[in-house]
Formats: structure tokens, C-alpha cells, sequence
């Protein structure tokens, strides 16, 4: 037995769900820079290294040469690219041979004896010394500089697109001397990209089935009356044309369910698989996921009462600069919620409980002026079951008898963490269905319903929804895992692969590829579905940066052109965002112009700003915990962390506060500030520590401005960590109210993870995206902020336990309700200062650059106070237009200092300032200490604050 044959077993063992339980050396493990869901991750890594790895210990094992073994693997590789119809690319010298397309509808390649072996068909390809054309490079920039080799035109493409493939390089005596699978994603997208029906269509009469499946052989549909078990009602065989594959069925099938036995050669099996596998396009599901449901969303059955009356309307949004996130996780925001029925808790129906104490506080920050609550992936998901009778659970009540800085606690919640009901979400099974563990019912129509439920109860409060989506990556892939569905109808197609043809994993595991016509298709009629189906208000993009620019520009116009005498809903008011990192194979534009942030620019499309959150708070999430920012005590407060020098510390601390100031300023590219240096500049001009531009925007909502997310420590727990340890709890509370308060008043679109306003703690997690309801606890009574609840997870966290376990064990770090609600108080009263003025929400660049002006700059500032004052016109006179009928100026300061800060500008002297009516009611009488002497232009703000000066105008 060949090698290659004797490792089919090995790679089809390890593609099933069981490999999951492997345990995997430290040096296998994957990292990955999106910090989470990683415990699934290693083994696809694994998997897909498998025949490198198995190949190099039959070389120790001393086997046959090194060159023979390499030719007798070589199948297992895919190193060629069908790019077109008639060219196939790839990187290998002829010399004096020739090349040969070999394929066989059996699957029964081979390399042997220095030949191709088990070939039905063998086609001699033409060597070309041209280059490849232009379209093909921009599709595939990675191959750009590979050999072309020129298909026959005559050649039955369409048919041989079926079957196992390779090409082959035969020297002049005939040897094989080099050979490969191939790539197919090109030649699939030029003849089989269609645009007409797919998954499930329902007409008055009959239910139609369609699927894509260009490199099938057959496809028949499982019928079932029931979501699991029992002999199927129907198996119909499904007709293909032109690659679309479909059958129609009798209306009566409705609410049944079906599944598709796929029969196609997967690459990575080397074989013909039936592969059984819900529908791409599917609507509906049975628990878990292993059924598709035959559902009709436009059944008035499905539709909760005024459903389709329901309005988008919200505080007379006239631009995407009025929008304020509140990003939320469905269970956190009921899991502990006592006023909420114990069996809706963690679900879609805790959001119709508008007397809940969770309820009520989202409709404090909606009227302080919360606009969007962008939910956590809400899409059928895995990692926990849907079933809930099958959860396991920890007793709470004995975790709390706990010291507050015990390794018990995280030892209890891990050992349970992948049984129980907790997950951020992150692991996409199918993107178009609601996950079923947070319904009532996992199976039927029940989902459906309760998230229109949901969607409908907090428009009702005056809040819109935005879906966290993940269409970077999927949870599994191959023929086997019953979690992978893409992978199963298209093999190699839907997940993008390196130049040996493995799957991509920088996201995680198991990257998408929407430079590919048909997986773009899919991601722009599955949020077509959400916005016309759910009603959803926006669209936050999981790693935006791995999704190419062309698919996130084509479908922010596709959901814009949608209109409510049409589709029910108003496109124009869908807002678009996104996590714009440039890394993997996709940076630099490695596959095309991707979704980063400077690509985006000037597109609509909002982008994470990780600058301002950067220099806030200190270094990055992948930087020492300890780091100094701006408002975290860099230069002005040391926590003992070596920042180098006093010079050195002084001179970030600068840096830091040009980062921050054009961050407010939306983070604006040609934005011209004065810098520390005292020249103007750009923002662009302003750079990172690496070099990159700080300032990437085209308009102010392209910036997303924030300091924390679900994502790393919350903002409490940052502070915690970088704070000098012996900071009262006080002073650390008003350091998290200093970066709320910035965020609230940048221009820009402000972002706040659920709990900042009320000093949300995770025990110091970074990474709580499995730590259960426990480390993840919000506590909407106000009693605790759940700081000190054990530490943290020991994966993601136990080389911090040192620096973590000295302040979760003392007690002055634990913050009372008092300090809790001042923290509300404070969030709100800055969210309503910003809705006070449309100054503070300015629409275009110019306009910014026009009013927004920063004052303290330059080496002669005052260090850790920034100035920004915003100018409006006056009614009749030339200049600026007036858009402010109140205030016609307006000054903040922060002043992140310890102690008092003053400072006097000749440019505003004898103004009528005087602090913002919304801080003179405040219960916090530190800020009202704030004041401003007209004739010296002199302002004194107190120690860790930010006031706001405005100037009302005449009446």
C-alpha cells in the first residue's frame, strides 16, 4: 500500500468530531489574534498539517528517498489553481517536459512507479510564457507570478469539474517528475455564478428546493416529519442544471424537515464522500442544528403582533453620527436578572419583560441616548448545546463561599465550560438561522418568533439592534464533523486555502473566502434576510479585515437600496461596521483589497478605532497588563512598571494625548492638529509606534470609538490592573468615568461594552468568551460589579495570577454600590451631554475640521489635560452655519491628572462659558468645583475629571 493510501484513515480519524478530544503539545497549539474560542482551534490546525508532519516521520523511519516520497504525497497537496475556463496557474518549471490535467470520477489517483495512475482522463495543457491576465491577478494576487498553462478550448470543462484532479509534469522519457491536486475556486466562479433561487422557495402550491453544487455527483433530499429520529417521508432525487441543483415537493412539506446527501470528491479525503448536510441557505433548524426546517418567514404565523408595522424610527436618527452601540450578550443580559421568569432567563423572551430590572436599565441609557444594542452572535453557533435539559451547571451559592482570589472557582466553571449554556458565539455552524439555545424551544418555528419578539421589545424602548456577524470563519469543516455544512456541498470551495491547498486558520479556524463569487452571494442574501426578515437596524463584522472590501462596499449598497414600500424596512438607516485588522494571508492585500481599516476609508463602513482605546489605557491586549496610558497614570501616577525613563515616560504620555486628540477628532485623516512638537499636522501624519497613521477616516462614521469590548478585560478590570495598587476606590471609579466620558464626547460613533456604566467586572478574564454565566455576571440591582469572584481561567490567564491574585485579594478594590451608582449617574449625564448639542455629533470631515479645534498642544502643554472646543455659527452672520439653537461654543476638558489642573488660553477669554446645566444637577460635586474666570481665559478642573464649558446664546 502506497502512502498516500495509508494515510487516508489517518486524516479521516482525525477530520471526525471525535478528534476534538485530543489533547495537543504546546507547540501545535494555534495563537490566534482574535482572543478566543481557541479550544477547538488546535486540532483543525492539527488536521490540516497532518500529511507534512506524517510524510516527515516516514523520512526519520527511513523510507524511500525523499524526492520519491514527495511525488508519492503529492496528491495530497493542491498546488495548482484552475483560475479561468482555459488557464491553470501554476508554480513549477517544465524545462524540457510537459504538463498534463489527469482526472479520474471515481477517485482513484494515484502517483506510482513515477507515473499517474488510476487517470480516466489525461490532457495535454499548453505552457505559456505570458503573464497571468490582469482579473486574475486581482482575484488572486497571491499566485500572480505562477506559470500559465493553457486548457484545451474544446475541452468538456463542466464535466471534468467533477471529478478528482491533478496535473502532472512528465519529463521527455515519460516520468512523472512533479504533480498536485487542484484549486477550483476560478474556474467554478466563471462558469457556474448564479443568481437565481437557492434554499427553500414557497409558492402557493409547492416548495421548491434549490442548491448550488456545481462539483456534485448527486444530491438527494432526506424528508423527515420529525427533528430528530423516525424513517424519512420522502428521498428525492435532485435534478441539476448548470451546477444548480433542485426539486419540487408539495406545499404539505412545510414544517417537515430535510437534510441533503450530497455525493462529490473532497480534497480532503482524496475521495468520493456522501456527505449528509443541512442547507446553506436554510431558515430554520431542528435542535442543534441536524435538520433543516422547512419554514416560510413570510408566514403570518411567525409574525408576533404589528410585526409588520414595526418602525425604525428612533429619536429622530437623521445620520449615522447620531448613533450611540451598547454592545450586549443575549445570556449575560438575563442570566442573573431575579426579576425575569427562571425559564425565559438567558433567552430572546427576557427582553419582553419591560419591568425587569435589566429592561429598565436599558431604558436609562436609551433615554440618556443609547441609540443600538449590538447583540453578540445571535446566529446558530456551536459550543453549547440547544438543548437545555443537557446542560451542566455549578452551585453558585457554594462558588460564593469562596476567598475572592481562590483557583477553585475557575476549576469548577472549566470543568463544565463546554457542557453548560455559556458561549460568546463564535463558532458559525449556519449564518442564517437564530440560535436555538436561546429559545424556548430549539425545535420548529419557536426561535423565529421569540427573536422577532425580541427585535420588537427593544424597538419598542427606543432602541435599535445590530447582529454581530461572523462570515471570516466557520466552526468545521470536511465531510465528516456534523458541524461542518459549506465544507460538505462545495468541497474547497467556501474556505479559503493556502498554496498547498490547506485551509486557512488565522482567524481561528476554517477562514471563508468572499473573494469567491458564491460565498459573497451567501454573505449578502443572509443579511439581506436579517434586515428584510428580523427587522435589524446594523451589522457589526466579526475580523471585517478577512472579508475583501469588495463584498463589504457591494453589500452596504445592496442594504441601503432596500425600501419599506418594497422589502418593509429602510436600508438607508442600516448601519455598517466592523473589526478592520489587517493580518494573516490577507494582509497587505494578500488576496485581494481587503475590509481593513485604511481600505475602508471613504467607503460608509465603520472600523473599530484601536488607537484612542490604545493610548487610553495603555499598551494593547497583547502587551504587558501592567502598561500606562493616558488616563491609567502613565508618567503621573507610576504603578511601579518599568516605562523606561522619566524623559521616556513623559514623552508617551504625549504621544499618547496626540492619539486620543485625534481620535475625538473621528479619527480623521487630513484632520490638522497641532502636535507635541508644535507642528500642525495631519492625522494621518501622526503615527503608532509601529509607523502605521493614526488617523485612517473619510467621515466621522467611519470611526468607531472605544475602549473596551467583550473582548479582553473589561474597562473596570483594565483600570484595576494599571492603576497604582494603592489608589483609592474611589480614584480608580473616577478613572473609569474619565474614559467613558471621552468616548461619549469624540466625535465619531461611540461604543460602550455592556457594564462600563456600572463598573462591570470579569475578575480580570481577558478572555471570558467560555467562562460561564459566572465570570460574566451582570448585575443589573447594582448590589456588585462581580469583582473578586475567584480567578480567572487558567488557560487564558495564569501567567497574570500573580499580578491578579494581590488585588482580587484586597478588599479596598472591590467597589461599593455607592460607587456603582455614581458610575450610572456619570455614564448618563455624559451620553446626554453629548445628545445635548449636534456639535458633539458632527456629520462630515469638514465641518469638523471647521469647529473642532484642540488647545493645550504643543511642548509647552500641560501635561495630561486635554482641550477641545467646538464652534458653532451665528444666525446672519458669514462664516460657520449655525446648527446649534442653544449653545453657540463649547469647551471640554479632561484632566487625567491627580490633582487640580489649570489652564488659561488668551484665545478664549471673554467668553460666557459656564459648565454644562447637565453637570451643575449632578449628583457628582467634584466636577461642580469646575470653573472658568472670563477675563483670564483661566479654567480650573478638578483632579480626574472632565468638564463640559458651553456658551448659551442670547435669547
Amino acid at each position: 500500500m502506497s502512502l498516500l493510501h495509508s494515510l487516508t484513515p489517518f486524516f479521516t480519524t482525525l477530520k471526525t468530531s471525535e478528534c476534538t478530544r485530543i489533547t495537543l503539545p504546546t507547540q501545535l497549539q494555534t495563537v490566534s489574534l482574535s482572543r478566543r474560542r481557541l479550544g477547538s482551534c488546535h486540532i483543525h490546525k492539527f488536521c490540516a498539517s497532518s500529511t507534512v508532519r506524517c510524510s516527515a516521520m516516514a523520512i526519520d523511519e527511513g523510507g524511500p528517498t525523499s524526492s520519491h516520497l514527495q511525488l508519492q504525497d503529492s496528491l495530497l497537496y493542491s498546488r495548482a489553481f484552475w483560475v479561468s475556463k482555459s488557464i491553470i496557474a501554476w508554480n513549477v518549471d517544465v524545462g524540457d517536459g510537459s504538463c498534463y490535467l489527469c482526472g479520474s470520477k471515481n477517485a482513484g489517483l494515484s502517483v506510482a512507479n513515477n507515473q499517474i495512475q488510476g487517470d480516466e482522463v489525461k490532457i495535454k495543457l499548453e505552457a505559456s510564457t505570458n503573464r497571468l491576465p490582469e482579473h486574475v491577478i486581482e482575484k488572486f494576487p497571491h499566485v500572480q507570478d505562477y506559470k500559465v498553462f493553457k486548457v484545451p478550448p474544446t475541452l468538456d470543462v463542466k464535466s471534468l469539474l467533477k471529478c478528482q484532479l491533478a496535473v502532472a509534469i512528465f519529463s521527455s522519457d515519460g516520468k512523472c517528475t512533479s504533480a498536485t491536486g487542484l484549486q477550483l475556486p476560478g474556474v467554478l466562479d466563471e462558469l457556474f455564478s448564479y443568481n437565481g433561487p437557492l434554499g427553500a422557495i414557497f409558492s402557493n402550491e409547492a416548495v421548491a428546493l434549490y442548491l448550488w453544487a456545481p462539483t456534485a455527483h448527486a444530491v438527494r433530499a432526506f424528508i423527515y416529519r420529525d427533528p430528530t429520529g423516525g424513517d424519512p417521508l420522502e428521498v428525492v432525487q435532485l435534478e441539476e442544471f448548470n451546477g444548480v441543483w433542485s426539486a419540487k415537493g408539495p406545499r404539505t412539506w412545510e414544517g417537515c424537515y430535510y437534510v441533503y446527501e450530497v455525493s462529490v470528491y473532497h480534497p480532503s479525503t482524496l475521495r468520493v464522500e456522501k456527505c449528509i448536510a443541512n442547507d446553506p441557505y436554510a431558515r430554520g433548524l431542528s435542535s442543534d442544528g441536524r435538520r433543516t426546517l422547512l419554514v416560510n418567514l413570510d408566514s403570518e404565523a411567525l409574525k408576533p403582533e404589528g410585526w409588520d408595522n414595526l418602525g425604525h424610527e428612533k429619536h429622530n436618527l437623521l445620520s449615522f453620527s447620531d448613533i450611540s452601540i451598547y454592545e450586549l450578550h443575549v445570556r449575560d443580559f438575563s442570566a442573573s436578572d431575579s426579576t425575569i421568569p427562571s425559564d425565559v432567563r438567558g433567552g430572546y423572551l427576557a427582553f419582553t419583560f419591560l419591568d425587569s430590572a435589566g429592561m429598565r436599565h436599558l431604558k436609562r441609557l436609551s433615554c440618556a441616548g443609547i441609540t443600538h444594542v449590538h447583540l453578540l452572535p445571535t446566529f446558530q453557533f456551536a459550543g453549547v448545546d440547544d438543548e437545555k435539559d443537557k446542560w451542566k451547571n455549578v452551585d453558585f451559592k457554594m462558588l460564593e463561599s469562596l476567598p475572592p482570589d481562590s483557583d477553585e472557582q475557575q476549576a469548577h466553571i472549566t470543568a463544565i465550560q463546554n457542557e453548560d449554556g455559556y458561549n460568546w458565539g463564535y463558532n458559525p455552524v449556519l449564518w442564517g438561522v437564530p440560535k436555538g439555545s436561546y429559545a424556548s424551544n430549539p425545535n420548529g418555528s419557536c426561535r423565529i418568533i421569540e427573536f422577532r419578539k425580541m427585535v420588537q421589545a427593544l424597538h419598542s424602548i427606543g432602541l435599535c439592534v445590530v447582529l454581530d456577524v461572523v462570515y471570516n470563519h466557520l466552526h468545521a469543516s470536511g465531510p465528516y464533523d456534523e458541524n461542518s455544512v459549506l465544507d460538505k456541498i462545495v468541497p474547497g470551495y467556501y474556505l479559503r486555502r493556502n498554496v498547498d491547498g490547506f485551509i486557512e486558520n488565522s482567524t481561528c479556524i476554517n477562514n471563508t473566502a468572499s473573494e469567491h463569487s458564491m460565498v459573497e452571494r451567501l454573505i449578502i442574501d443572509d443579511l439581506l434576510c436579517w434586515t428584510t426578515h428580523y427587522k435589524v437596524d446594523g451589522f457589526r463584522f466579526d475580523l471585517m479585515g478577512h472579508i475583501m472590501k469588495h463584498t463589504m462596499v457591494k453589500a452596504r449598497s445592496m442594504l441601503h437600496n432596500l425600501s419599506k414600500e418594497k422589502n418593509g424596512v429602510d436600508g438607508s438607516r442600516i448601519y455598517v461596521y466592523g473589526e478592520g485588522w489587517d493580518f494573516g494571508e490577507v494582509a497587505k492585500n494578500g488576496r485581494g483589497i481587503n475590509a481593513s481599516q485604511f481600505n475602508v476609508s471613504g467607503t460608509g463602513i465603520g472600523s473599530f478605532n484601536d488607537r484612542i482605546r490604545d493610548a487610553m489605557l495603555g499598551g494593547s491586549p497583547f502587551g504587558h497588563p501592567l502598561q500606562q496610558g493616558f488616563i491609567t497614570g502613565l508618567s503621573l501616577e507610576p504603578n511601579g512598571h518599568d516605562n523606561g525613563t522619566k524623559s521616556d515616560a513623559e514623552h508617551m504620555l504625549t504621544l499618547s494625548k496626540d492619539h486620543i486628540q485625534v481620535g475625538m477628532a473621528a479619527n480623521l485623516k487630513d484632520f490638522v492638529l497641532t502636535n507635541y512638537e508644535g507642528q500642525e499636522v495631519k492625522g494621518c501624519e501622526v503615527s503608532t509606534h509601529d509607523g502605521a497613521p493614526v488617523g485612517y477616516a473619510s467621515c466621522p462614521t467611519e470611526t468607531v470609538n472605544y475602549v473596551s469590548a467583550h473582548d479582553n478585560e473589561t474597562l473596570f478590570d483594565i483600570v484595576s490592573l494599571k492603576t497604582p495598587i494603592n489608589m483609592s476606590a474611589e480614584a480608580r471609579c473616577r478613572v473609569n468615568h474619565l474614559a467613558t466620558s471621552v468616548i461619549a464626547l469624540s466625535q465619531g460613533v461611540p461604543f460602550f461594552h455592556s457594564g462600563d456604566e456600572i463598573l462591570r467586572s470579569k475578575s480580570l478574564d481577558r478572555d471570558s468568551y467560555n467562562s460561564g454565566d459566572w465570570f460574566n455576571r451582570l448585575d443589573f440591582s447594582y448590589t456588585s460589579n462581580n469583582w473578586g469572584v475567584g480567578l480567572p481561567p487558567k488557560e487564558k490567564n495564569e501567567k497574570s495570577w500573580p499580578i491578579i491574585k494581590t488585588r482580587l485579594g484586597d478588599p479596598s478594590f472591590k467597589p461599593q454600590k455607592s460607587h456603582i451608582l455614581a458610575a450610572l449617574e456619570n455614564f448618563s449625564s455624559f451620553l446626554s451631554i453629548r445628545y445635548s448639542s449636534p456639535l458633539f455629533r458632527l456629520r462630515t470631515a469638514n465641518s469638523i475640521q471647521e469647529r473642532v479645534q484642540f488647545h493645550n498642544t504643543g511642548p509647552s502643554s500641560v501635561p495630561g489635560v486635554i482641550v477641545m472646543s467646538i464652534e458653532d455659527g451665528h444666525e446672519g452672520v458669514p462664516g460657520l452655519s449655525q446648527l446649534d439653537p442653544i449653545y453657540s461654543y463649547i469647551i471640554v476638558i479632561v484632566n487625567v491628572r491627580p490633582m487640580d489642573a489649570l489652564f488659561a488660553s488668551p484665545a478664549l477669554r471673554g467668553r460666557s462659558l459656564q459648565l454644562h446645566p447637565i453637570q451643575m444637577r449632578s449628583t457628582d460635586d467634584i466636577v461642580k468645583d469646575s470653573t472658568y474666570d472670563s477675563s483670564s481665559g483661566c479654567f480650573k478642573i478638578p483632579a480626574r475629571t472632565t468638564s463640559v464649558f458651553v456658551e448659551p446664546r442670547e435669547t
